[in-house]
């Protein structure tokens, strides 16, 4: 109770003490923080193998072109726990950041989380100022500097009374992330079957320019996953590159003829409907729809 009425009153106070500029600023970078919380946690789909917005799916598709995809495919195989941290940190930034509790390090963890965003999914938006992970970056940043203002950077001290501080925000965090989960999102399945419907006949690439033979790597529009497209004498036909082992990103070796897995060295035959032929996957990738509409090649 005292830690409560500790935090009420630091809060308090502390919106009492800012310029009209840093509240907007701090209501705004909290609440889209929680928001962004809880839009992954009533999603049935973001922790869950295999639906159309699993986190390892969107990481997979990440590390196609990211800077840092090297880093990501590591992250693959362990997508459900880097979620889950990805949701609860959201949720206690932004509770941290409007309540006062350590804000300079909640502003600072905004921050890396944005810059983290910006390098995975939108570092190659065109023009740059389309991307608003690096917005919000900026933004974050900015906040920072304004609550350091002239001063040093504080030392991490750990404090009895900092540490119940930050405790108290982390189990808020955490009963906000199983809040989202006991809450669903109603029309989930529903809004995925319209952009499916919306997407198809989407240009892939141009028939002439993929020879007999050659394969071309591609992100469908409307699952976000990465996937691989073959040409054969006898038709086109394309196979989800996500490892149906542990989730990493599988790539064509034309000298094996195989698509291989990087993480655990599965194997599948594209020839074969993309069936395992060694490691440790048991199932075959996952068909991809597309066909030839005209000139193009087109998701169907």
């Amino acid at each position: 109770m005292n830690s409560l009425q500790s935090i009420s009153r630091g809060a308090v106070t502390s919106w009492r003490s800012q310029s009209n500029a840093l509240r907007i600023m701090r209501l705004f970078l909290g609440i889209t923080w929680i928001y962004a919380g809880w839009d992954k946690a009533s999603d049935p789909g973001f922790l869950t193998q295999g639906a159309p917005t699993y986190i390892g799916t969107q990481l997979a598709a990440f590390a196609q072109s990211s800077p840092i995809g090297f880093l990501l495919n590591h992250t693959i195989e362990h997508a459900v726990l880097v979620g889950a941290f990805v949701m609860i940190s959201e949720f206690a930034i932004g509770i941290a950041t409007l309540l006062s509790v350590a804000p300079n390090s909640a502003a600072f963890g905004g921050f890396a989380m944005a810059t983290g965003l910006w390098l995975s999914s939108s570092f190659h938006t065109s023009p740059y100022f389309l991307a608003s992970d690096s917005a919000y970056a900026i933004l974050w940043l900015a906040y920072l500097l304004l609550l350091i203002g002239n001063r040093r950077m504080p030392s991490f001290n750990i404090e009895r009374r900092g540490a119940i501080r930050a405790g108290v925000v982390a189990s808020i965090a955490v009963l906000g992330s199983f809040a989202g989960r006991a809450f669903p999102k109603a029309s989930a399945a529903s809004t995925s079957a319209k952009s499916t419907s919306k997407a198809s006949g989407k240009q892939i690439i141009k028939l002439a320019d993929l020879k007999v033979g050659a394969t071309y790597n591609f992100i469908h529009s409307s699952q976000g996953i990465p996937a691989v497209l073959f040409r054969t004498k006898t038709g086109v036909f394309a196979y989800s590159a996500i490892c149906t082992h542990q989730g990493c990103t599988v790539s064509y070796n034309a000298s094996s003829k195989r698509l291989q897995c990087p993480c655990h060295a599965a194997e599948f035959d594209p020839l074969k409907s993309a069936s395992p032929v060694s490691g440790p996957a048991e199932t075959p990738l996952a068909k991809v729809k597309v066909a030839v509409s005209g000139a193009w090649v087109v998701e169907a």
